[in-house]
């Protein structure tokens, strides 16, 4: 995969040649090329922005800068090129969302910063090639490098041999088998801690015992911290373990509200 970022401030995307990413970099698995934007300015101050038309605060980035560079960037065809908008006006970026990304031969993001870019720029694009305005959540960010690398990393890691164990991906929170689920809690020596000892089921090399645990302390976490997760799970892939789970869960949660009440 390659992976095109366009930007006012490349030095923003150094991260990207660290860790995971970076080793995926020296290995072949991606190529990672940031382009700064103002190259391709026209003027010699190398002005990327204007006042927007209608009023209002702040700048807009100009289409005729964002254009060529957008156009110099893109694989040619472009069928197999998505640009992606970094934007808090945008569609949810999930895990869903990264997994189709992740099939794509050329990504190519467009970092905005201050009113965001001109609404042409998008536009003109989706005539030629895919393109998604994605938002990372309900938050405003002072410019788009920052989504960038929130994405890069999701999309990355689902390609194949960026992970060391495959299985990493899969089991991750938002994964395959997680079915929605948030991922189960984690433990690694010592085995106590500050007086705190790693549950005794992990112990215990009971592989089916291990795997019940993780699946109920999923089901626990998801059920306190992302109910909309739980009600949107299929109840069809929900056994009997997991109905008495979920309503000890939902008995010890509506408890403690009523005690708050008090």
């Amino acid at each position: 995969m390659k992976l095109d970022i366009i930007t006012i401030f490349p030095s923003y995307l150094a991260p990207l040649r660290e860790s995971l990413l970076g080793r995926a970099i020296s290995d072949g698995l991606i190529g990672v090329q940031v382009h700064d934007l103002r190259d391709f300015a026209h003027d010699r101050h190398r002005t990327v922005d204007d006042t927007p038309y209608g009023g209002g605060a702040g700048m807009v980035m100009r289409a005729d800068v964002w254009g060529p560079a957008i156009d110099t960037v893109a694989a040619v065809p472009a069928d197999g090129t998505t640009l992606i908008v970094p934007t808090p006006a945008g569609y949810r970026f999930d895990q869903s969302v990264a997994a189709e990304l992740a099939g794509r031969n050329q990504l190519i993001f467009a970092c905005g910063r201050y009113e965001g870019i001109d609404q042409r720029v998008a536009d003109h694009a989706s005539t030629v090639m895919d393109v998604r305005e994605l938002s990372i959540g309900d938050y405003v960010l002072a410019g788009g490098e920052a989504a960038v690398l929130v994405m890069v990393e999701a999309i990355a890691r689902l390609l194949p041999g960026v992970l060391g164990n495959p299985l990493s991906a899969v089991t991750d929170s938002f994964g395959v088998s997680s079915v929605g689920l948030l991922e189960s809690p984690s433990y690694t020596r010592p085995p106590d801690y500050q007086g705190l000892s790693v549950p005794a089921v992990l112990l215990s090399g009971h592989h089916g015992a291990i795997e019940r645990w993780r699946r109920d302390e999923s089901l626990r976490r998801t059920a306190r911290r992302r109910p909309d997760l739980i009600a949107a799970l299929d109840p069809g892939r929900l056994d009997q373990a997991d109905l008495q789970v979920l309503a000890e869960e939902d008995a010890a949660i509506s408890s403690g509200r009523s005690h708050l009440a008090d």
